[in-house]
């Protein structure tokens, strides 16, 4: 495994706060401050936009039955957050991906008194071919980018709104995905409606789609189940549900070893059973197999075209020192 140090020459940003969203077992909770609710926030020096919706706190069952890696089920507290209605698009990333480091030191601004200088956001290189391999890409969602890049574009997206995004938790994530359910997917047990709400193997005619063709879940949130699958911000462990007590608050295993982290979702490339709610993967090496760069690229994946992200925003933006306090470590060994 290859563990996280710090580099004195990185600075880097992994932006993360265990905070979330919740219902009481379905039923949501109506205590909220006036504004909480969904909004459209502009990434500046752009025409792009992302669509973010209120995902009101509460408590739930997590987990399930049906893999050794989803139990057993355990009751889990999360707070409020937004979340991004649809996957983050190639449109949205390649903002990111092609910032020049002089426009960025003019642009970015600190969030909440905390200094993000343009040096302290480091920018991806450029990938070795087209990462979308011909699939499409306005309208699209981002692939094959590391878990890395997936926290640095949380952290430039910070930088550029002065609002604290992040990757979302594991539990956060299940949570948005259940939208209130206790079923095996948002909209009940059978996989028979599945192609209503998601892109899947047996009819994604093996390519992903353009996001928010398929129906919402109950939140609002487009394409959780299918089209691509979704980082989180949690350090993959096949025993999780072990780690955490029943009732616990605002789980997050903060990673410190490369490999695995954890995914949700499911993609246009797998079976039905793959996308529901519970459903857990851990990223491997084998993803950055056809990688020419000596070390790995810190940035992309040469192998995981079925893999993307969205962005959460907590409710509450949590104070200077306790955004520092999250700041993701380097990594040493991209290999």
């Amino acid at each position: 495994m290859h563990h996280f140090i710090v580099k004195s020459w990185y600075l880097f940003a992994g932006l993360i706060i265990a905070v979330a969203g919740y219902y009481t077992d379905g039923a949501p909770s109506t205590t909220q401050t006036d504004d909480f609710e969904r909004y459209t926030e502009p990434i500046p020096g752009s025409d792009q936009t992302i669509e973010m919706a209120p995902v009101t706190g509460g408590t739930f069952t997590m987990g399930s039955t049906e893999n050794e890696d989803e139990g057993p089920p355990k009751k889990v507290t999360v707070d409020s957050f937004w979340m991004g209605v649809h996957e983050i698009t190639w449109d949205q990333y390649d903002l990111f991906v092609k910032e020049e480091i002089e426009k960025l030191k003019e642009q970015l601004s600190s969030a909440n008194g905390v200094d993000l200088q343009a040096d302290a956001v480091s920018l991806p290189t450029p990938p070795y071919v087209d990462m979308s391999f011909g699939m499409g890409r306005e309208g699209y969602p981002a692939i094959n980018m590391t878990h890395y890049a997936a926290v640095m574009y949380t952290k430039w997206l910070t930088a550029k709104t002065d609002h604290f995004y992040r990757l979302p938790t594991e539990a956060e994530w299940e949570y948005a995905c259940r939208a209130g359910s206790n079923t095996a997917y948002s909209f009940g047990d059978e996989a028979g409606n599945l192609e209503e709400y998601a892109w899947f193997e047996g009819n994604s005619e093996d390519k992903y789609h353009q996001v928010g063709q398929k129906k919402p879940n109950a939140l609002g949130l487009h394409d959780m189940h299918g089209n691509v699958a979704e980082w989180t911000m949690d350090q993959y462990f096949e025993d999780y549900f072990s780690k955490i007590e029943d009732g616990a608050e605002n789980p997050l295993f903060l990673p410190d070893e490369l490999y695995p982290r954890s995914l949700r979702g499911g993609s246009w490339s797998q079976e039905a059973s793959e996308l529901r709610c519970a459903n857990r993967h851990g990223s491997i090496t084998r993803w950055k197999r056809r990688d020419p760069q000596l070390p790995k690229s810190r940035w992309w994946l040469t192998d995981a075209p079925f893999l993307g992200f969205r962005v959460v925003r907590p409710a509450e933006q949590p104070p200077k020192e306790q955004m520092e306090q999250y700041w993701i470590e380097a990594i040493e060994d991209y290999n």
